[in-house]
């Protein structure tokens, strides 16, 4: 479940980064902002397959977070709502990049013992 949660999320990122240096509302940001949603939730979701000792931890907020805010991204771009949008997406990005760099740089969790130990 690891490996998925981590393929989901590198998507996210990656595609996240390519919304970023588009021009907004162009078809191609328009495309990979789709793919940026649907792996965020994607890894958002597989992150409750992913416990310590049985357990939820706090990071699964930002999952449950991540799960409301993306629907909320798209219905306020659909309707026309641009502003709420960059903030409901960009809050959903800095989520991302802060639970990567918590799982990354915590010593005793599992990427950061594959990546350095």
């Amino acid at each position: 479940m690891l490996l998925l949660h981590l393929g989901f999320s590198l998507a996210a990122l990656a595609a996240i980064l390519a919304v970023l240096v588009l021009p907004k509302g162009i078809r191609m940001h328009r495309w990979l902002g789709r793919v940026a949603a649907a792996a965020m939730l994607l890894s958002a979701a597989s992150a409750f397959g992913i416990q310590s000792r049985g357990h939820l931890s706090m990071l699964h907020v930002l999952s449950v977070v991540t799960l409301l805010n993306i629907p909320y991204a798209v219905w306020m771009v659909r309707r026309g709502r641009i502003a709420s949008h960059r903030r409901a997406m960009l809050s959903n990005a800095g989520a991302l990049v802060v639970a990567g760099l918590f799982a990354t740089l915590m010593p005793g969790r599992t990427l950061h013992a594959l990546l350095f130990g």
